[in-house]
C-alpha cells in the first residue's frame, strides 16, 4: 500500500494546473454532464457521476437505460487509461459529431481520444504496456493484455484507476468550495431508496 501511495503521490506531482483548471471550467459551464468509461474505469466514472449529482449537477452515465439524448451544450467526461478503448472512443466520436464538449481523463499522452478532446487531464501512468494489444477492452481483459501496468505493486491497470478516483474526488472537493455546498444540501440528495 505504501508503494502504491508513493507512486500516486508522484503522479499527483505531475498534474498540470492548466489541465485541471480547464476540466473544472468545463464542468462548471456544462448544461448536463455525461460520464463514460469501461471496466473498472467505468466504475470510477459512475462514482464521479454520483458525486456530481450530490453537488447539484445534472449528470448521467452513458449506457444506462435512463440516460437521455446528448445535446450540443452537454459535456462528456471520458475515463480511459489507454485513450483507445473502443466503446469509450465511440462515445467520444458521437459527442464530437453532435458538437458537445469532451473532457478526457487518461494515462496516455497521445491517443485517438486525446485528439478528440477539448480538455485532457493526463495522469502520468503511461507505461510501455499502454501500447500493446487489442483496442477492444473485453478482448484485452480476456487475453490478459492489461494497460497502465506500472509495476508489480500496481497490477492490471490499478494505477490509472486509483489515480483517476483520487483525482475525481479531489475535483469534487474543489467543486464543493466553488458552489458553497453545505453538508445538508449534499445529504438531501443522497438516495433514500436503498
Amino acid at each position: 500500500m505504501l508503494m502504491m501511495i508513493s507512486r500516486i503521490g508522484e503522479i499527483a506531482q505531475t498534474l498540470q494546473q492548466d489541465e485541471v483548471d480547464c476540466f473544472i471550467s468545463e464542468l462548471m459551464r456544462a448544461e448536463r454532464i455525461f460520464v463514460v468509461g469501461a471496466g473498472r474505469s467505468g466504475f470510477v466514472a459512475k462514482s464521479f457521476a454520483m458525486r456530481l449529482m450530490h453537488l447539484g449537477f445534472t449528470s448521467y452515465v452513458v449506457g444506462e437505460t435512463v440516460t437521455p439524448a446528448f445535446h450540443k451544450n452537454d459535456t462528456l467526461i471520458a475515463f480511459s487509461g489507454s485513450g483507445k478503448t473502443k466503446s469509450v472512443l465511440e462515445a467520444c466520436e458521437t459527442t464530437k459529431q453532435i458538437g458537445g464538449n469532451i473532457c478526457l481523463i487518461t494515462g496516455c499522452k497521445t491517443s485517438p481520444m486525446t485528439e478528440l478532446a477539448s480538455c485532457v487531464v493526463l495522469l502520468s501512468t503511461e507505461e510501455e504496456s499502454c501500447h500493446i494489444g487489442s483496442d477492444h477492452f473485453d478482448l484485452r481483459q480476456l487475453r490478459g493484455e492489461h494497460r497502465s501496468i506500472a509495476a508489480t505493486c500496481t497490477p492490471l491497470g490499478t494505477l490509472f484507476e486509483t489515480s483517476a478516483m483520487i483525482f475525481a474526488d479531489s475535483v469534487v472537493s474543489i467543486l464543493i468550495e466553488m458552489k458553497h455546498c453545505t453538508v445538508e444540501e449534499i445529504m438531501h440528495r443522497y438516495t433514500n431508496m436503498q
